[in-house]
This record gives C-alpha cells, structure tokens and sequence, in this order.
C-alpha cells in the first residue's frame, strides 16, 4: 500500500478513536462535570467519518450520482425559478433554509430530560436519518425535473398514496410557516434592533443578486465579500437605531404590523426571481448564521466550559416543568431540525434542485447542509447546559407550575435539587438588559442567556445586554429564511397539484400561476398567523402542539417515497438506508400520536385536557378569566386530537401504499413506471460550474 494511503488511513483510524472516547466519556459520564470541548470533538469526528464514508458510499454506490449529467436547473433554465447556480449559493441557500427554529429552540427544551438523550440523538439521529432523508429526497427530485415531494410519491405510488402525500405535505407545510412566522413576530415584536437588521437584509440581497446576475456574472467572491461587509454593517446598524431614540421608534412596531410585513415578504419571495432576493438572502445569511455558531465554538474552545445540567434528570418518567410527556418518545419529537426534519425534504424537492448545477453537488449540499445544522444543534446544546440548572428551569418553566411569584418558583425548583435564587435570577435579568427572566417560555429567551453568558465570558460581561439581544436577532435571521423559501415551495407544490387538473398551472414560467399560488399559500399560512396574533388562543396558537408530530410525520412520508423508489429502482439491498429511518419515525411518531390522543396526563392527552377543562368549567371551579376561554381552549383541544388522527391516517395510508408498490414490483406485477428525466449530457462548462 503506497505510504499517503497508509497516512490517511491512520489519520481516520485516529479520528474514529477519539470519535469513540469522546461518544464515550459523554454517555458514560455520571455525577462528574465534563466539559464542553468533548461534545465538539464528539461531534466534528462523527460528521467527518459520515461525511467521508457513509455519505460517498450513498452517492456513489446507492444514488448512483452522475456528474456528467444535465440537471433540471440546465435544462430547464427559465431565469425565474430554474438557474444553474454556484455551488457554495445554492449550499447557503438550502442551509438558510433549513435551518430554522428547531435546532436552536429543540435541543434547549429537550435539556429537560438532561443533555445525553438529545445529544446522542442528535449526532446519531443526523448522521444515519436527517443527512440521508435530505441528500435522497434532493437527488431523487434533481433526476425528476425538481418536482415536488407530493407530486414524486403520485408519480411513482400512484393515485391514492400519491393524493395522501399531497394533501399531507401541503397540510403539514401550512403548519410549519404558520408556526415559523409567529416564532419571528414574537422575536422582533418591539426590537427595532432585529427588525432593522433583518429588513435590511432585503435590500442587501436584491443588490447582491443582482450584482451576480448583471454586473459581475460568475464573481461569487466578490459579490460575497460586498454582501458580507453590508451585513455587518446592517448588524452594526441596528444596534446604533436601537439606542437612537430620534430612529427607535421607526423599527418598534407590534406583533400585527409585523405579521402584515412578514406576509407581504413571503408572497414576494415567492414571486420574485429566485437570483434576485431570494436565493441571495438565504445566502447572506448563512454567513451570519455561520458566523455565530464558529464565534460560540472558537469561544467554547477558549473557555472549555463545564456542562451543569446533570446527564439524566428526574423528569425523564414525563413529569418535566417545559412539556408534558416521557423521555420516550418526546425527546425524539422536541429535537427535530438537529437531527431529522420533514421540513428538509419540501427544500431538498422544491427550491435546491432547480439550482444545482451539477449532480457531484449532492452529496455537500444534502448531506454537507444536514451535518452543519446537527453542529448547530450541538451548539445550542451546549449554550442550555453550561447555564446553572436552576437558572436553566427558572428561565424556561411556566407560571403555573412553578408559582407566579419569584419566591414561589425558586422555592419549587430548588426542591426538586436544582438551587436557585431570587437574587441570582434578578441579577441575570439586569446583565441582560431585561425586567426579568422567570417564565420566559419557549427556549429563546434561555439560549440567548446561554449564549451571552459565554461570549460575555470572553469579551467581558459589560457587553452582556449586547449579546443577549444580538442571540435574539440572531434568532430572527434564522428564522426567517425557512420561512422565504417555505412560502416559495408551498407554491412550487401547490402548482404541481393543480398541474393534475389544468396542466398550464404546472408551469413555473407562466405568471398567472406564479401569482394565484403564490397569493393561496400565504393566504393559507398567513390566515393563520394572523389570528394567532391577535388572539393568544386562536389561529397558529391551535396548532402549535402538532409542530413536532406534524414535522417528523413528514420526514416519514419522504422516507416512504425515497423507499419505494429506491425497490422500484432495482436497489432492494440498499433499501435499509432509507428504510430504517423510516420504521424508526414510525414507532416514534406513531407512539407520540397515540399519547397525545390516549393520554391520561392532562399535560400530554388532548382529550384529557379537554374533559378536565370542561369538568372545572361546569363546577365553576375555574378563574374567571380561564372561564371566559375555556370553551375555545377546548376546542382547540379537540381540534389538534382530530388533527392529529388525521395525520396519523394519511402516514398510514402513504406507508402501505409503498408497501403494495414494492410488493408487486418483487412479484413481477405491473407498477407505475419509474418517473425519472431521461439522461441528458451536461454543456455546461466545468470551470463556471466549480467558479
């Protein structure tokens, strides 16, 4: 064996050692402090190993990915939705897009249970799940014309299991941006630091693109570094409006007026050409993304903090102050985006195939995009646990578990052997700029602690206030790139479904369309997030117990299609890569489904909660403001049980319809044909498609 082969093999032998040792010390730690620099080593060696051989066996052997081959951003190019793109925008585009609430938000809630359960299934969840959920389901839409999840499992399953993953992806995709868009009204409801930052995103990306696209064609560097430096700048910039008191109020706006200028940004990123706002913003933002998640990391690095929340707390038997319901399954149902998220497959079919300019792209893109989200995760993760636990829970448990008074709520969480004071909390709240810090539900509040709590440690803790609110802006960004290129796929899906009845409507070129699907979708999604706004019990507020369920009930149904197609591909033997994950999503989400609808536990149980409602009601036992609400609250109640039911059907109904597609394919019976492009020769030239 030539020496630089017996050098890289001993360098991955190494890799996989201290991979192993640091897996080892963090599921085998207990009652000793460990530090954080452990779970980066964990994570970095695992995602190196993956990346270099699960995911390059995958694309080369499984996929069969053809780099010679013309993908549909070539041969269909439109200059509105279909434009081969550079590799490293089309990479910031979909990991913007990606990377919404859940790997920030997930993981801290999930703390509850301590850090072992979502680390491991972060890493582990990841590597074997979301990576390969992402990287299939892109290149299985790349070789269909970017057709749209729904629209492929029609396709290749047929009418009934077609029409089922239709009407759920879309159902389910409502939910999600609904969910999304409150998530960014609530962060910057009076902050005109983050609306100023985030809207001056917009303009920056318009300038960007267009740049790219008429000035300096093919000069990704350079429009980079111009959209880098005016970002900055943007960041800079809304620090300087917030303390302004003559431009404060120009930015500090309520959750309505917010919501109305979040719809009117989803329809035109949904309308407008992808080069010019859209995939360009995702873009930039990546980079701000990125760069706060390598600053946090460069800082875990410096300090080496020691992880404080124990490895495994008292609350995994389902009796946890954040959220109702036992380690299994909600641990795996609260940590989504980090490890496996349906929402990744609508992007990995609908706005990234129609950019990708060479198949090679795959695997970084799918694969490469889901590893840097699972680092996100891993960073959240670590920014929940190095908070003392007390202060973790005092932060994160509601008013009415924990008492609605100071002493009350430290009295109650110092009990369950996590001391914590009213001092140290009130001392917190003014380091952070804020009233106070109890209650402060949701898990942004806490990871913004966490993560100003380090910076401060190695900036100086005068800054931070600063950082808090920057960790909440932060938030913002990210999350509203999912929500952009969310409102774009819900259209690209919704004119695949009308393209069944009036093929004309499939027709991404043709305007009419464009703009009649773009208006429903976030008419759709809007209507909700509206409501939801002005009424804290109505509207998107009704759904936001389906959020986990309704995302990994996703995932499940791309794993079924990207089953099916793989058996009908010839590739029976290579059907546990999409397989496993999938059967595991369907104990999990099937289990989740069947406590929330079963469930005794007011906490966990819809109908449970809905008939102790409903009896306090009737014996008057209820505040007199509860009262005035209950009659909705139990409907809402009932409404998220039949939902989910609903839901739960379909995944079934999708999944058996699979099932008979394989089983008649092995049997030599008649199926559908498999819908893939022919083969077309790439013309592109290589060194514009690797500039």
């Amino acid at each position: 064996m030539p020496m630089n082969k017996l050098l890289q093999s001993a360098v991955w032998i190494l890799i996989a050692i201290l991979g192993a040792a640091a897996v080892g010390g963090i599921a085998l730690n207990r009652g000793e402090s460990i530090n954080a620099l452990w779970f980066i080593t964990a994570a970095l060696c695992i995602y190196a190993l993956a990346y270099r051989f699960y995911a390059a066996w995958i694309a080369a052997t499984v996929l069969m990915v053809d780099d010679t081959r013309a993908t549909p951003a070539e041969r269909l190019e439109n200059g509105h939705d279909f434009i081969p793109t550079n590799r490293w925008v089309v990479f910031g585009h979909h990991f913007a897009a990606i990377a919404g609430p859940g790997p920030l938000v997930g993981p801290t809630l999930a703390a509850q249970f301590g850090f072992l359960p979502g680390t491991l299934w972060i890493l582990f969840g990841s590597v074997l799940g979301g990576c390969v959920q992402d990287m299939v389901t892109l290149f299985l839409s790349t070789r269909r014309d970017g057709k749209s999840l729904g629209q492929m499992a029609r396709d290749e399953l047929g009418a009934l299991g077609g029409s089922a993953a239709l009407i759920g992806t879309f159902t389910i995709m409502v939910i999600l941006i609904a969910v999304l868009g409150l998530v960014v009204v609530n962060a910057m409801k009076h902050s005109p630091w983050a609306t100023y930052t985030v809207g001056a995103t917009i303009p920056i990306a318009m300038v960007v693109g267009t740049y790219m696209r008429h000035f300096r064609p093919g000069q990704v560097l350079e429009a980079t570094t111009l959209g880098v430096i005016f970002l900055l700048l943007a960041v800079v910039g809304g620090g300087w409006v917030d303390n302004n008191p003559s431009l404060r109020g120009y930015f500090d706006h309520e959750g309505l007026t917010l919501a109305w200028c979040i719809m009117a940004y989803g329809l035109a990123a949904a309308v407008m050409p992808v080069w010019l706002l859209l995939a360009p913003r995702d873009y930039l933002s990546t980079f701000m993304k990125l760069g706060t998640i390598s600053l946090l990391a460069v800082a875990i690095l410096f300090l080496h903090p020691d992880i404080k929340m124990p490895a495994i707390t008292p609350f995994i038997d389902g009796t946890g102050p954040i959220f109702g319901g036992k380690l299994f399954p909600f641990v795996f149902i609260t940590i989504a985006c980090g490890a496996i998220s349906g929402f990744h497959a609508l992007i990995a079919s609908g706005t990234t195939p129609k950019l990708l300019a060479n198949e090679r792209d795959i695997r970084m893109i799918g694969y490469g995009g889901m590893l840097l989200e699972s680092f996100v995760a891993i960073m959240a993760m670590i920014a929940a646990t190095v908070l003392d636990p007390g202060v973790f829970f005092a932060i994160n448990s509601p008013a009415g578990i924990v008492g609605a008074e100071a002493a009350d709520a430290v009295a109650k969480i110092s009990s369950w052997g996590f001391p914590v004071s009213v001092a140290q909390m009130q001392t917190l709240a003014q380091q952070m700029g804020e009233a106070t810090l109890f209650a402060r539900t949701g898990g942004a509040p806490s990871l913004a602690v966490g993560m100003a709590s380090i910076f401060g440690s190695l900036f100086g803790e005068g800054l931070l206030a600063l950082w808090y609110h920057f960790a909440i802006m932060f938030e913002a960004i990210f999350i509203l790139t999912t929500l952009d290129a969310g409102t774009r796929v819900g259209r690209f899906m919704l004119q695949d479904m009308l393209g069944n009845i009036w093929p004309k409507m499939a027709d991404t070129s043709w305007t009419p369309s464009v703009v009649i699907t773009s208006s429903i979708v976030v008419a759709c999604w809007g209507y909700f997030l509206y409501i939801g706004v002005i009424d804290p019990n109505g509207g998107v507020n009704i759904l936001w117990p389906l959020f986990g369920i309704a995302n990994q009930m996703l995932a499940a149904i791309a794993l079924s299609v990207a089953t099916g197609i793989l058996v009908k591909s010839g590739k029976l033997k290579y059907a546990w890569v999409t397989g496993l994950p999938l059967t595991w999503l369907i104990i999990i989400t099937g289990t989740a489904s069947y406590e929330k609808i079963t469930s005794s536990d007011i906490r966990v149980g819809f109908f449970a909660a809905a008939n102790d409602l409903s009896s306090k009601l009737e014996a008057g036992t209820l505040p007199a403001a509860k009262s005035a609400i209950a009659p909705q609250l139990i409907f809402n109640l009932h409404f998220d049980a039949y939902l989910t039911l609903f839901f739960v059907s379909l995944l079934a109904l999708i999944v058996l319809d699979m099932l008979r597609v394989c089983t008649l394919y092995l049997l030599g019976k008649t199926v559908k044909p498999l819908s893939e492009a022919p083969h077309s020769p790439s013309r592109l030239q290589e060194d514009w498609v690797r500039d």
